[in-house]
């Protein structure tokens, strides 16, 4: 009898974590876009450390397979990260500003093909695509003519925003699920007859 029980409140202590997990994602996403320039300088060093345990990783895996076609491909491509994430860590602001400078001529050429794909296509959606490229085209032109000030603020801004949303995403699933466990505990529970409660037989068998 206390299987399901004792699952239910495995599954409900687990979906709490998750959910405390999330509040702890919404809490730093917060922080990060009052402080902007800290969230932007936290991300490129993760950026960076990433690169690096990355390019360990995938060296130590190149070396496992040497004597094979893909050996020295994998030293290269683990070289690269590795060169790149001590880059990063060691010039977490010219990296930002870099990055800055990419993102907005992504935002750029995204917002210019999506204005003129509307125009020459004249979809159903035409209206909201307009939207989307005049936003997009917006959104580039504005960190473009602030950079290298913008690298303070705009990925920081986006890796705050990320971690928002991942957090409430979070928290939403493990409320979700801990309510799904409770109701199917329940039902359970009242399928399931006490112990003390005599178990009749049919009244076919019983004649």
């Amino acid at each position: 009898m206390n299987g399901p029980t004792t699952e239910g409140r495995k599954l409900s202590r687990s979906f709490g974590w998750l959910a405390l997990l999330g509040t702890l994602l919404v809490i730093a996403g917060i922080i990060g876009l009052i402080y902007t320039g800290v969230a932007t300088l936290t991300s490129m060093l993760l950026f960076g450390w990433l690169l690096l345990v990355g390019g360990l990783v995938g060296l130590l895996h190149a070396i496992e397979s040497r004597g094979t076609s893909y050996f020295w491909l994998g030293v290269v491509v683990a070289a690269l990260n590795i060169a790149a994430g001590v880059v990063v860590i060691k010039h977490p602001e010219g990296t930002a500003e870099a990055l800055t400078m990419f993102a907005a001529l992504l935002f750029l050429t995204g917002g210019v093909f999506r204005l003129v794909g509307s125009v020459v296509v004249r979809g159903p959606q035409m209206g909201w695509t307009l939207l989307q490229g005049a936003f997009g085209l917006l959104l580039g032109l504005l960190v473009l003519f602030d950079w290298p000030h913008s690298s303070l603020y705009v990925l920081g801004c986006f890796f705050s925003l990320a971690l928002l949303f991942d957090g409430l995403g979070l928290i939403a699933i493990g409320i979700g699920g801990r309510r799904i466990v409770s109701m199917v505990s329940e039902r359970l529970d009242e399928s399931v007859p006490a112990a003390d409660e005599p178990i009749t037989a049919p009244e076919d068998e019983q004649k």
